[in-house]
């Protein structure tokens, strides 16, 4: 690490502690030339392949915007939105890869938005999914409520006997 002072290359690390909530690391240094001390943040940085191929930084602003515009007239407060944020970053993380699809950050987000809201869940669904008719949507419905193909027959079964 070069010091900021004297850009010096010969740094030294006095001290090392967790920072964002063990998303980072805080390094004390010296200096080895001038003998000033700085600090250095330090995080494994997470980048999102786009469709076009560009790639960019992890946002959890990100996120949470287009959350919050899916959320909008609904009774989802900010420090909700947050935390689903932080949910979709822990999830993207746990994949083990510093590169992901834009594609899988929409799929990290389908499951908590589904458990903060369903209505806004729907909204963000059709939008990511691409619905093109109603039919998408109560197939979605149905899912939403626990009705599918498989079981909906059985369940018809089941009322005959």
């Amino acid at each position: 690490m070069r010091c900021p002072f004297c850009r010096n290359e010969d740094t030294k690390v006095i001290d090392s502690r967790v920072a964002d909530e063990g998303q980072a690391i805080r390094r004390r240094r010296a200096c080895q030339e001038c003998g000033r001390r700085f600090s250095t943040v330090e995080s494994a940085v997470l980048s999102v392949v786009k469709r076009n191929g560009v790639t960019e930084p992890f946002s959890r602003e990100k996120v949470m915007r287009g959350v919050r515009r899916a959320c909008q007239g609904r009774h989802v407060d900010e420090d909700s939105l947050a935390l689903l944020a932080q949910k979709v970053e822990e999830a993207i993380r746990a994949s083990g890869s510093a590169e992901i699809p834009s594609n899988e950050v929409g799929l990290a987000i389908l499951g908590p938005l589904r458990d903060l809201d369903e209505v806004a869940y729907l909204r963000f669904a059709s939008v990511y999914r691409s619905f093109d008719s109603v039919e998408d949507f109560q197939r979605e419905i149905d899912d939403l409520r626990g009705v599918s193909g498989a079981t909906a027959p059985a369940e018809a079964g089941s009322e005959r006997a």
